[in-house]
């Protein structure tokens, strides 16, 4: 069975537990999933500074998982923001996405999309992600609330009355084709509120399971060299290990 390493840029177990659940439940019995926790950092990346060390936990996370299992056949960022993915994507040898990237595209074959999310700080944040990915025109905006993704996971309930109203809010403001609800906190609310959505809502960790399953479907097209070439030091002896 193909299998895919799902690394959380946070160090909050409890997201990992969401995550794994949910990208499971999506797959189901075509993927053997792990998901893995990073070892240092911030418990819910919400600010440029936790993003910043994001950025080295998820290196160190692959190089962890290295040194326990074979390698995946893919791997997938439970982070909706994607901190690594292009320093990953350099040097696995294997597909590499996140959950942003993942629903960006998914929300696109709709048209122009608006993002919501929690944390304000986020906003220019993912703009410039969405910027790099080629996905300038397709995104028609941003909608946070004032909630932060780890304090909206805390209270579901809460949670989906102040994203239903958002995402109806975003949705009349940019009149937006889809909206991604976005945060590995917020895994399985969307459908719980799409029926008082307009349009199409689409959930970043599902996006990401279903990334998953097409980039093993198109293994023999996936990059196979792999490695970083960069002489590590005073870092972490798994990540002093990677090639």
């Amino acid at each position: 069975m193909p299998s895919l390493l799902v690394i959380n840029p946070n160090t909050s177990e409890s997201i990992s537990l969401l995550l794994q659940q949910h990208i499971r439940q999506e797959t189901r019995d075509a993927l053997d999933v792990r998901t893995i926790t990073a070892r240092f950092g911030a418990p819910y990346i919400s600010s440029e500074a936790s993003y910043a060390v994001a950025n080295h936990t998820v290196l160190d996370a692959w190089a962890v998982a290295l040194t326990q299992r074979p390698k995946p056949d893919a791997v997938l960022i439970g982070c909706f923001g994607d901190p690594g993915l292009f320093a990953l994507r350099e040097g696995a040898g294997v597909p590499v996405s996140g959950l942003a990237e993942a629903a960006f595209s998914a929300a696109a074959w709709h048209g122009r999309f608006a993002v919501v999310t929690g944390g304000a700080r986020w906003r220019p944040m993912l703009s410039r992600l969405a910027s790099a990915l080629g996905h300038t025109e397709t995104l028609a905006g941003i909608h946070t609330v004032k909630q932060t993704g780890a304090e909206l996971a805390a209270d579901p309930a809460a949670a989906r009355r102040v994203l239903a109203q958002a995402c109806r809010d975003a949705a009349e403001r940019f009149d937006a084709q889809a909206i991604i609800l976005g945060g590995a906190g917020l895994a399985g609310m969307a459908s719980c509120i799409s029926d008082d959505v307009p349009v199409p809502l689409i959930d970043s960790v599902q996006a990401g399971a279903q990334w998953a399953l097409g980039a093993v479907r198109n293994a023999d097209k996936a990059p196979a060299e792999s490695g970083f070439g960069v002489a590590w030091e005073n870092v972490s002896w798994e990540m002093a290990a990677l090639p």
